[in-house]
């Protein structure tokens, strides 16, 4: 390994766009913030492209020391940066798209006032999730961890006079809390037992563990707290609720964060840590049921919703589902196979999705479209080729990753044919949601536009204030970053032919997955035969959203008088929002309800601050009348306290 590297320029290059643009933006003008917002992430994207160039496997993993951080008697925790296959394909992932995304922002973002702030958020953004993926240990990847959960908030928050703005910030910002309470307790536990959170250290003393249920139960414990964790990062049950409150934010924001990589470090974080899992096979089972759930329940939510985002987050909390099936059925590979093709194909579908919205001024009710293939031909012709790719359809990139991933819930070490019932059920839902959302927003008639009297043209304004007349093309700064995710999105899926892209992975999980020379149970027959079920529920996906929305779009509307509350309950999201508001919110904000706890934060938080200096007083009433001036009753206290320690002398002896 090329010893003049210097990782470590990585991160600090978009950290030092983020100081020149908070500091000095509100002062420049659009274009030189622009430059600055575009310029530093892209001479991390070249510089992590250079580190690729010149990648050696054998010499791998990379270690590279910038700085001593924690001392404390035998333990140590440096700033330390970690190189090997997996951190790289993360590094290019996150380099790669967020740069097109900040390009895409040029375009998108360039009438808002806040212009500066929100290259400034970005930039801030890329460094705290390249110090994740780049950390050699789990003490600098929380870090990262905990930063890009602030530079979520500060995104998803951004037009924060917004009550819904602002709420959804906040509702990211405490639920992802809630997981990196679990993350926090298993780096403890590591500390505790493994005096190191270095990841070479920890997983060397993994690995010489003796076999026996007692190293099994602390891994098995360690790895589920490091699963909840992570069920918090990437929106898994049931923990997924702020994601879609998160498409507040501008959509360059859910492009970013909660579709190509934010989202995506709790699978990172599981992958990484998968020494740890294959020696806890009860915590890899959690995690695979834990996502197989998660895929599921998400896409039976994504068919009902009308707003373009909602559904897109849905169907972002349902792929991260599939990730979390293939680590948990012991396919690591797999699950990081279809983290990179989802983050071309599902960043392509946000960022098409801001066309959208950029062209109806802002609208986002999918039933007020309808009819824009002929108004934004490119934005049709991108979005197509990513709901092609997300749907399963070959050769696209989604198909290789997502069949790759049911062919392994079916025959890994520790998959089963109930894994990928529920996986192939979910695929065909995919298709369907997808196809549905391709057919309500370009095809037919535009329902958007309402012409008075005298001709002229209204609409309503949705989140994202654009006014430009007729719907109309973006421009090529935004329509540029499409083209590049949906070649992506049309060939990234081919690097996985041959296993090619598992044999690049091997050196970390070979000996956790089984290779067909290992001796698999399924036959090469088999696998053919569930690819073909594969690609066969997404046409038959893609036929069913046709029939319903194009051939006879009076149906839906049939279908959902007929299923009356499942449909309503569906459309509401189960009212799962509701019931966390009764059981948590509620009673630990106003004590409204008595459900759990009568009203936590005023009545124990509140009253314990607000009442401490009568709490003081009331104590130093009793306590003083100790000192008396008596002298007999100073006596009698020291009676008492010499009888109280003869007894405890006494009770010493006869316990001897």
């Amino acid at each position: 390994m090329n010893p003049f590297f210097n990782l470590w320029l990585i991160p600090i290059l978009p950290l030092a766009g983020a100081a020149i643009n908070g500091f000095f933006g509100k002062r420049s003008s659009k274009q030189t913030v622009s430059v600055v917002g575009l310029l530093f992430p892209g001479a991390a994207l070249a510089w992590a492209l250079w580190v690729a160039a010149h990648f050696s496997s054998p010499s791998l993993p990379y270690q590279e020391f910038i700085a001593h951080w924690i001392r404390s008697g035998s333990f140590t925790a440096d700033f330390a940066l970690y190189l090997d296959q997996l951190s790289l394909v993360m590094l290019l992932v996150v380099t790669g798209v967020g740069f097109l995304i900040h390009i895409y922002s040029v375009g998108y973002m360039w009438d808002d006032p806040g212009y500066y702030r929100f290259f400034a958020y970005l930039n801030l953004f890329m460094f705290f999730m390249l110090t994740l993926v780049l950390a050699n240990n789990y003490l600098l990847m929380f870090i990262g961890w905990e930063g890009v959960g602030l530079a979520s908030y500060l995104l998803i928050g951004f037009w924060f006079t917004k009550d819904s703005a602002a709420s959804a910030g906040k509702k990211a910002f405490i639920v992802n809390r809630i997981g990196d309470f679990g993350f926090l307790i298993g780096l403890f536990l590591l500390i505790q037992h493994f005096n190191s959170l270095d990841f070479a250290k920890v997983f060397v003393s993994v690995t010489h563990l003796p076999a026996g249920a007692g190293t099994e139960s602390l891994l098995t414990t360690i790895g589920i707290l490091l699963m909840v964790g992570a069920c918090g990062k990437s929106a898994q049950i049931p923990l997924y609720v702020w994601l879609p409150d998160a498409m507040e934010g501008p959509t360059p924001v859910s492009a970013l964060i909660h579709a190509a990589t934010m989202v995506t470090a709790g699978v990172y974080m599981v992958a990484r840590s998968h020494v740890i899992f294959e020696r806890a096979p009860s915590a890899l089972t959690v995690v695979a049921i834990i996502g197989t759930l998660t895929a599921f329940f998400a896409a039976t939510i994504g068919i009902a919703q009308t707003d373009i985002k909602k559904v897109l987050a849905y169907s972002t909390v349902s792929q991260l589902g599939y990730m979390f099936m293939a680590c948990g059925v012991g396919a690591f590979s797999a699950g990081i196979f279809h983290l990179m093709t989802h983050a071309f194909f599902k960043g392509l579908l946000f960022l098409a999705a801001g066309s959208v919205i950029h062209a109806v001024d802002g609208e986002q009710d999918m039933r007020k479209m309808g009819g824009l293939r002929s108004y934004i031909p490119w934005t049709f012709l991108t979005m197509g080729i990513a709901t092609l790719a997300i749907a399963g359809i070959p050769p696209l990139a989604g198909f290789w990753s997502k069949d790759e991933i049911l062919w392994k819930a079916y025959s890994g070490p520790h998959g089963s044919w109930v894994f990928w019932l529920i996986g192939i059920v979910t695929a065909f839902i995919t298709s369907f949601y997808m196809f549905r959302l391709l057919f309500m927003t370009f095809f037919g008639e535009y329902h958007g536009s309402k012409v008075d009297a005298h001709g002229r043209v209204s609409r309503r304004r949705g989140h994202d204030n654009h006014a430009h007349g007729e719907p109309h093309e973006s421009p090529m700064v935004m329509l540029v970053p499409l083209m590049i995710l949906a070649v992506l999105s049309l060939v990234g899926g081919l690097v996985g032919i041959g296993n090619r892209f598992e044999d690049f992975l091997a050196p970390l999980f070979g000996s956790v997955e089984v290779s067909e020379a290992a001796g698999e149970t399924a036959s090469r027959f088999a696998e053919y035969v569930l690819m073909g079920v594969s690609i066969g529920v997404a046409i038959l996906g893609f036929i069913l959203a046709y029939v319903l929305y194009v051939s006879r779009p009076y149906l839906p509307q049939r279908i959902a008088d007929s299923l009356n509350g499942l449909y309503v309950a569906v459309v509401n999201k189960y009212y799962v929002d509701e019931l966390y508001a009764s059981l948590f919110v509620k009673p630990l904000i106003d004590g409204s309800t008595h459900i759990l706890w009568q009203g936590v934060d005023r009545k124990v938080i509140d009253d314990t601050v607000n009442n401490a200096a009568d709490g003081a007083r009331h104590v130093s009433d009793e306590v003083r009348h100790m000192q008396s001036g008596n002298v007999r009753s100073y006596a009698g206290w020291i009676a008492a306290g010499a009888a109280g320690v003869i007894a405890y002398m006494v009770w010493l002896g006869v316990g001897r």
